[in-house]
């Protein structure tokens, strides 16, 4: 499902903290394109290819706002002009590529979310809605630096995400890592998220320490 450029809704990512050139709103990204090992591997290399038209079509996503809407992701028209502001020299082609994964990638960011909310009250009020957000691709978390010290690779992103649960309000850390998957980096990209509830609340504490024992059905 789409609407049009026009619907002033935006997608749930906050990249206003990324530099003093960031954009917010509707044409945002889900991660820092300062990081070029991310983003850079889905953009061709070499000559330009020939100008491939900008659909401003915008898809909705299926997670809920505080007042019952949807948030939007941004056309491909928006992508392209966010990176384009960023000077990361993008191709119009590859937004074809680009906006799907970034779709794709919250999309899976708020299944995880729903997964820690899954009987814990938010069926009461209609489910768990997306509140708030804000991007941290510079601000590791405690527990993505205990791993890089253990010899793991660093997260190439981070977002706080916060929901509201019938009036109880949740911040989850995401942490985003890229995998490795066989073939072309275009044609096959895995990511990984490590996503739960931030151990700032007795709330979250609960539920971070319950998680290592399955609940009982």
């Amino acid at each position: 499902m789409s609407t049009s450029a026009s619907t002033p809704d935006k997608c749930p990512v906050d990249h206003s903290s990324l530099s003093a050139s960031s954009s917010s709103g509707s044409d945002a990204c889900p991660v820092d394109h300062t990081t070029q090992s991310t983003w850079s591997r889905f953009m061709s290399s070499g000559s330009p290819a020939p100008f491939a038209a900008l659909s401003r079509e915008r898809e909705i996503s299926s997670i809920p706002k505080p007042n019952d809407e949807k948030w939007v992701y941004p056309s491909e028209e928006q992508f392209f002009s966010a990176m384009a502001r960023k000077n990361h020299n993008p191709q119009a082609a590859d937004m074809k590529t680009i906006v799907p994964i970034h779709n794709a990638v919250n999309e899976r960011a708020w299944s995880e979310v729903l997964k820690w909310e899954a009987g814990r009250g938010g069926e009461a009020c209609g489910g768990v809605r997306l509140v708030n957000f804000k991007g941290k691709p510079r601000e590791m978390s405690p527990k993505a630096r205990f791993n890089t010290l253990l010899g793991y690779a660093a997260p190439f992103d981070r977002h706080d995400w916060v929901v509201d649960r019938c009036g109880t309000r949740m911040r989850y850390i995401i942490d985003f890592y890229t995998g490795n998957s066989a073939g072309t980096a275009k044609e096959n990209v895995s990511f990984y998220l490590d996503v739960r509830p931030a151990m700032d609340s007795w709330e979250g504490v609960k539920m971070r320490l319950q998680n290592l024992w399955p609940r009982s059905s």
